[in-house]
C-alpha cells in the first residue's frame, strides 16, 4: 500500500473548496457523472478505431444510495485506471494559483467558475464529502487499484480485487450534506444537469408489467427493469433531415413538460466551423407584457447542462425564446464576465442572430398569410431585436410587419408606397399614423379613416423606441399617434377650411377659454374643421408623449422626462356649432359651464376624468340634463 501527500500547494485546499463552492456544492454530481461520461466515450471511440481490441458492449453509468452507511456510489464501465495513472490524474493535483485565486473570489463566492478554472471537476466531491474512495480496474491487463482520502492533503493507494473494466467512485456523505442521500434530491439533480447526457445512467429500477396468453389463461407478469433516467438521443444531436414536426413538438414536450401551449414553429441549429453548435430553439407565443419569463434557453456542453442563464451567449432580445444549445466551445464552468469578454462565444452569438433572421425570412416568403396570422405573437422578439441589434434589423426590414387597425399587413417597403400620395405634411415628409389603443383611441381612428388615412396598430410597450429607431434611420417620415395632433395640422391639404368666426370673435373666443380652462395643463389652440368634427378635442403633443412612454420602458431617463408634468393641447373647432353657442350665450356662468362640459367630456375621450372631477362631471351633467 502507498501512502503520500497530494501535490498541492497549499494545505487547506479542501476547506478552500467547500468555502468558495458552497453555494454551488450540488453540482458535484454533475462532475462526476461527466467524468464517467468522457471515460465512457474515450472507450468508444478507442474501441471503434481498433486501438483497444476488446468489446465495447453497452455501457451504463449507474448511481446508488446507501442511506444507512452515508455512502453515494458513482459507477461507470468506461476505461478505468491502473494505479500509475491514479497517481498521474488524481494526486498530482496543479493548484499553484490557489493564494490568487483565494484573493480574487472572496467577494464572489457565487461564481460558477471555479471548478473548471483550475480543473478540478473530481474534487468536487469534497464539497459534500468528508471522505472519497476510488476503485478503478483499466481495460489493461493489470490490477486494480484502490485510492482514498480523508479530505487532507494525505491519501492512500493499493490494489483491490476488482474484476470488471471501470471505477466506482465511493462518496462518505458528510453531515452537513445528507440531503444527498435523499433519493428525490438526487433524482432532481440527475433530471437537472444529466437529462441528456450521452450515456444511459441507471438511477434505481422500476416495475413494468407485461400479458402473456389470451382469454382466460391470459396472466399479467411484473419484473423489473433499469431505470434509465436520461434520453441518450435528444432531438438536437440529430440531422434535421431525421426529424418530422411532431419530432420537434415531442422534444419540447420532454424540455418543458408543464408547458401545455405548443410553440408556434422552431429554429434547428447546426454548425461546425469557425465553430461547433447544435441545437433547437423554439418560438412561444408571446403577449405584450415586458417581464416576459426568460432564462428558458438551457445552455449544454457536449449534452452536459451548463445553466438556463444564456445572457451573453445568447443576443438578449432571443432570451424570449425556448430551446437548446449545445456547443463544446463553451467551456462546462464559467463566469459570465469570461463569457462576454470569449471570442468563440461572440462568434456564437452573431450566427444565432444570423440564424433566426434568415429562418424568419424564409417564414415571410414561403408562407405569407400564416405569418401574418403569428405575427402578434412573434413581434415582441422581432422588434426587440430590431432595436437591440444592427445586423439583425437590417436583415429584419425585409420580413418586420406593420399592422392597420383594419387588419392589413404591410412590409415598410409596401407602408410607403401606400401612403405616400396622400399622407404628406407641408416638407413633403410621409406622416405615418399609428394608434397604440383601437378601443381608447377609437374616434381619432375614425376621424383618420373617414379622410381616408391608413392608421397602422402598434401597441406593444417598446413602440416608442421602436418608430424613434425608424425615424432617425430613415429619410423623410415622421409618425404620429392619431391622438398627438389633429390630423388637419398635420397632413398637407389642398385647401384649408375657412372659419366660421370673425378674427374679432376668435380674440374673444380666446380670453373666454383661457379664463376657464386651466392653461398649466392645456395649450388652447383654435382651428377651422369641419363641422362635423368634435367641438373640443385633446392632444397629447407627439414628443412629449414619446418621451414619457420610452421613460416608462426604460429609455426615456436620460431625456429627463420621467417627472415632467402631463402637458396636453386642446384644439377648438371653430365652426362647431356649440362652440358658436358658447362664444354667443351672454351669461357667464352658464358660459363657464358649457366650456367645462365641453372639456370634461374631451378628458372623458382620453381616460383623463378621475376621481373627483370625475364625480363632479356626472352630477353637472344630470343637472344640465334635468
Amino acid at each position: 500500500m502507498a501512502t503520500g501527500n497530494i501535490n498541492v500547494s497549499v494545505e487547506n485546499i479542501f476547506p478552500l473548496i467547500k468555502k468558495f463552492l458552497y453555494s454551488d456544492h450540488e453540482i458535484f454530481l454533475r462532475e462526476l457523472i461527466s467524468n464517467a461520461t468522457d471515460a465512457t466515450l474515450k472507450l468508444k471511440h478507442l474501441t471503434g478505431i481498433g486501438e483497444i481490441k476488446i468489446e465495447y458492449g453497452s455501457p451504463q453509468i449507474e448511481i446508488k444510495i446507501d442511506k444507512e452507511a452515508k455512502k453515494l456510489h458513482i459507477i461507470d464501465q468506461g476505461l478505468g485506471m491502473t494505479e500509475d495513472e491514479v497517481q498521474k490524474y488524481i494526486n498530482e493535483v496543479a493548484f499553484s494559483g490557489a493564494e490568487e485565486f483565494l484573493e480574487k473570489y472572496k467577494d464572489s463566492a457565487k461564481d460558477t467558475g471555479i471548478i473548471g478554472h483550475f480543473g478540478l471537476g473530481f474534487y468536487s466531491a469534497f464539497m459534500v464529502a468528508d471522505q472519497v474512495e476510488i476503485i478503478t480496474k483499466s481495460y489493461k491487463d493489470e490490477d486494480a487499484a484502490h485510492w482514498t482520502c480523508d479530505g487532507s492533503p494525505k491519501f492512500t493507494l493499493e490494489k483491490s480485487d476488482k474484476k470488471e473494466r471501470g471505477t466506482e467512485i465511493i462518496l462518505h456523505i458528510a453531515e452537513d450534506s445528507v440531503e444527498f442521500l435523499e433519493e428525490s434530491r438526487i433524482r432532481e439533480l440527475l433530471q437537472k444537469y444529466n437529462k441528456f447526457m450521452p450515456v444511459p445512467i441507471k438511477f434505481g429500477t422500476r416495475t413494468e408489467t407485461t400479458k402473456t396468453g389470451e382469454g382466460d389463461d391470459a396472466k399479467e407478469e411484473s419484473f423489473e427493469v433499469d431505470d434509465i433516467i436520461n434520453n441518450p438521443n435528444p432531438a438536437w444531436t440529430k440531422q434535421p433531415s431525421e426529424l418530422n414536426d411532431e419530432d420537434y413538438k415531442n422534444f419540447y414536450r420532454e424540455l418543458y413538460p408543464t408547458q401545455f401551449e405548443e410553440p408556434l414553429f422552431n429554429i434547428h441549429l447546426n454548425v461546425d466551423y469557425p465553430f461547433n453548435l447544435t441545437g433547437i430553439l423554439y418560438f412561444p407565443k408571446l403577449n405584450n407584457e415586458m417581464n416576459l419569463q426568460k432564462d428558458r434557453i438551457q445552455l449544454y456542453q457536449n449534452q452536459v447542462f451548463v445553466t438556463d442563464n444564456v445572457e451573453g451567449i445568447v443576443p438578449e432580445f432571443l432570451t424570449m425564446l425556448r430551446g437548446v444549445i449545445d456547443s463544446p466551445d463553451i467551456p462546462l464552468n464559467v463566469s459570465r464576465s469570461y463569457l462576454q469578454a470569449d471570442g468563440n462565444v461572440k462568434k456564437i452569438s452573431s450566427y444565432i442572430t444570423r440564424k433566426i433572421a434568415d429562418k424568419l425570412n424564409s417564414l415571410f416568403k414561403d408562407n405569407r398569410e400564416d405569418f401574418e396570422k403569428k405575427w402578434n405573437d412573434i413581434k415582441m422578439v422581432i422588434e426587440y431585436g430590431m432595436l437591440s441589434e444592427e445586423k439583425f434589423y437590417e436583415k429584419a426590414e425585409k420580413f418586420a410587419l406593420y399592422p392597420t387597425v383594419d387588419d392589413k399587413y404591410y412590409t415598410f417597403e409596401e407602408l410607403q408606397e401606400q401612403i405616400k400620395a396622400t399622407q404628406t405634411d407641408k416638407d413633403d415628409k410621409l406622416v405615418i399614423l399609428y394608434a397604440s389603443d383601437k378601443d381608447a383611441q377609437h374616434s381619432y381612428i375614425e376621424e383618420a379613416k373617414a379622410k381616408g388615412y391608413e392608421v397602422l396598430l402598434l401597441d406593444s410597450p417598446i413602440v416608442a423606441h421602436l418608430i424613434q429607431k425608424l425615424e432617425t434611420s430613415k429619410e423623410k417620415i415622421s409618425f404620429t399617434r392619431v391622438d398627438a395632433d389633429h390630423i388637419d395640422n398635420l397632413i398637407k391639404k389642398e385647401e384649408d377650411q375657412i372659419s366660421k368666426l370673425s378674427e374679432e370673435e376668435k380674440t374673444n373666443l380666446k380670453e373666454i377659454l383661457d379664463s376657464v380652462v386651466p392653461t398649466s395643463t392645456y395649450t388652447v389652440q383654435l382651428e377651422a374643421m369641419n363641422s362635423n368634427s368634435a367641438p373640443f378635442i385633446i392632444t397629447q403633443p407627439e414628443f412629449m408623449r414619446r418621451m414619457k412612454e420610452m421613460s416608462a420602458t426604460g429609455g426615456g431617463g436620460m431625456f429627463g422626462m420621467s417627472n415632467m408634468p402631463e402637458m396636453y393641447n386642446l384644439t377648438v373647432n371653430t365652426n362647431h356649432e356649440l362652440v358658436g353657442q358658447i362664444l354667443n350665450t351672454k351669461t357667464k356662468p352658464k358660459q363657464e359651464r358649457l366650456i367645462k362640459q365641453s372639456l370634461d367630456l374631451a378628458r372623458l375621450s382620453q381616460n383623463l376624468l378621475k376621481g373627483e372631477e370625475l364625480t363632479q362631471f356626472i352630477k353637472r351633467s344630470f343637472e344640465m340634463i334635468k
